[in-house]
């Protein structure tokens, strides 16, 4: 059954969609970029108000595609207490020798990649990070202007990239300016999570504040469709 992700960006907006009885609360600065990444103190906050009540998950920002960097900022923000650390996998990096560093890092900790839709993302990465013990896969979008993940990759290649990471047993996961119509669409693809931010807001303002009625009603809408 499909569960629905809902990004935020403080304590406030964490126990609003908690109350909403959420499956995942995704922690991230949307001002900062398409994964901008929230201070590690309040981080760490958050995760001991939810207390585990539910997963969270957070970000570690639009970082240079550099190994180094990434595991430093990966192994401050697994500190936090976090339960999963998104990483996201821009174009003209040396994956491999990513997941190859982040691979001592996986055996304690929960770590999810995230690839961008609108930058036709190479998905032969997934099989090698199954073997550095990642837990997940997530396909979102770098440019939000561009549209939503349906307007910039075929449904075809969205079932390829659902039938890739199932193949190898990671956790599946689907976003990039969803809304509510997009719902009924990718439902079918049977992913493990949708993932939404500007949905949630006024507006669709994906920097502005979370918006009660749109909440619920794209929580009704994957609850009812699944």
């Amino acid at each position: 059954m499909t569960g629905m992700l809902a990004s935020v960006k403080n304590l406030v907006e964490a126990e609003f969609v908690f109350n909403a009885k959420v499956d995942i609360i995704d922690l991230k600065q949307p001002e900062f970029g398409a994964l901008g990444a929230l201070p590690v103190e309040l981080v760490t906050k958050i995760v001991e108000k939810i207390n585990r009540r539910c997963p969270v998950s957070a970000t570690v920002g639009d970082l240079p595609m550099n190994a180094e960097i990434i595991f430093n900022a990966v192994s401050e923000m697994a500190k936090t207490g976090v339960d999963f650390v998104k990483i996201g996998f821009f174009p003209d990096g040396d994956w491999i020798s990513i997941v190859q560093k982040l691979g001592g890092l996986t055996e304690n900790k929960k770590l999810i990649v995230v690839l961008f839709a609108d930058t036709k993302p190479d998905f032969s990465i997934i099989p090698e990070l199954k073997k550095a013990n990642f837990v997940g896969v997530m396909l979102d979008t770098m440019h939000k202007q561009n549209g939503s993940l349906t307007e910039v990759m075929s449904k075809e290649t969205i079932a390829k990239f659902v039938e890739l990471t199932k193949k190898e047993a990671l956790i599946c996961g689907l976003a990039g300016s969803l809304r509510l119509e997009n719902i009924t669409e990718l439902l079918p693809f049977d992913a493990d999570y949708l993932g939404f931010r500007g949905a949630l807001c006024n507006q669709h303002n994906r920097v502005g504040e979370l918006d009660l009625n749109a909440l619920e009603q794209i929580r009704t809408a994957i609850f009812h469709h699944a």
